[in-house]
């Protein structure tokens, strides 16, 4: 049977995986490589690794971390932090990455989204969009972990990332983040409903059936999480898990 991808979102953050709630507040996790070790044996679809403060510090990807976590995991692996340039995404892919997600740097240097596309083929350049809630019901566009604006809102720039090339879209709510009450589904439908590519929802997930919603209701193509995957409920004790095979079948049945 065929279903959508499910995926643990892990945050990488001076050298160890952290869990963030509305991009802050953030809570050590556990060893990058125990973790990754667990996800492992747990057979994750796809894992993505975000280091949430490589671009606010404008420093380059920690490639000696990166390459240890790419070798040992067995899961397609998606990079995202501190790509401000093609060199930095050739040599992600040299250390055993698959896809590589880019947000901030495209703030400063819109090109570089069709330098990629163009050099490693769309399929493997994911665009992320951050999201909040505008005081008008609205939504807008951020970078740099959530403190900088982009002045545009979610499905527009969605459009125009695919215009220039992205081969995939990670939507994720800022609101929900950490916070476990379920997805935005109208942010994600949303941008699924006005682009053609595969749309990667994250941001809330709080129980196992919220990665059947997101993607039921919301109509995109993939579900990321990070809460329920790493803590055991909503009290927040650590314990890294991921649904049986058998589990998400179900899930999506």
């Amino acid at each position: 049977m065929f279903r959508p991808r499910v995926m643990p979102c892990l945050l990488l953050a001076d050298d160890g995986f952290v869990k963030t709630v509305k991009f802050k507040k953030p809570t050590y996790i556990g060893d990058p490589i125990n973790v990754i070790n667990i996800f492992n044996k747990l057979m994750a679809d796809e894992i993505i690794l975000l280091d949430i403060y490589a671009s606010v510090e404008k420093r380059r990807p920690s490639f000696d971390v990166i390459g240890e976590l790419a070798e040992e995991c067995t899961a397609p692996l998606c990079y995202g932090g501190g790509l401000n340039s093609l060199d930095d995404i050739r040599r992600v892919f040299e250390i055993g990455v698959e896809k590589v997600i880019l947000n901030s740097a495209l703030a400063a240097n819109p090109e570089l989204l069709h330098e990629a596309s163009d050099a490693f083929g769309s399929q493997a350049v994911v665009v992320s969009i951050d999201v909040k809630k505008t005081m008008f019901k609205g939504y807008q566009v951020y970078a740099f972990n959530g403190k900088k604006p982009l002045k545009t809102d979610p499905v527009t720039y969605a459009k125009q990332v695919v215009k220039n090339g992205a081969g995939e879209i990670f939507i994720n709510s800022i609101d929900r983040d950490g916070t476990m009450t379920g997805y935005d589904i109208e942010l994600i439908k949303s941008v699924s409903n006005a682009v053609d590519i595969p749309v990667i929802a994250c941001g809330g997930a709080g129980q196992q059936k919220d990665l059947a919603i997101s993607v039921k209701q919301g109509d995109c193509s993939a579900a990321a999480a990070g809460s329920i995957f790493v803590y055991r409920s909503v009290e927040r004790g650590v314990l890294i898990n991921f649904p049986t095979q058998n589990q998400l079948e179900e899930l999506f049945s």
